[in-house]
């Protein structure tokens, strides 16, 4: 894995919890990620202006990171609330939000 590649894969933990790659690396790639993901989009616009690209980016990144951690916690919603650091209702109400679970769950 490369330093200079930001969409390479993350380290999975240690069984101490501890990330093997380090949380500034990690961190870092992603941003490098989104950095130039939003810089692609923007010249894409050649000069046009958008509006709601705040709201466009958090669904882009959200629906697909919810989508990873539920399947890395084979759909435990205890477990990825506790991953995700946000309370089990709001992973539910954005689990629905995106379609990942029915209402009835």
């Amino acid at each position: 894995m490369s330093r200079a590649d930001p969409l390479s894969p993350i380290a999975a933990p240690d069984s101490d919890g501890a990330n093997t790659a380090g949380d500034e690396d990690a961190s870092s790639h992603l941003s490098q990620a989104v950095t130039r993901a939003v810089r692609n989009y923007l010249a894409e616009l050649d000069g046009q202006m958008t509006t709601d690209f705040y709201q466009m980016v958090l669904a882009e990144v959200e629906a697909p990171l919810l989508r990873e951690i539920m399947a890395h916690t084979r759909n435990n919603q205890t477990k990825a609330s506790i991953m995700l650091g946000l309370n089990r209702g709001t992973l539910r109400k954005k689990l629905k939000q995106y379609d990942l679970i029915s209402d009835k769950s």
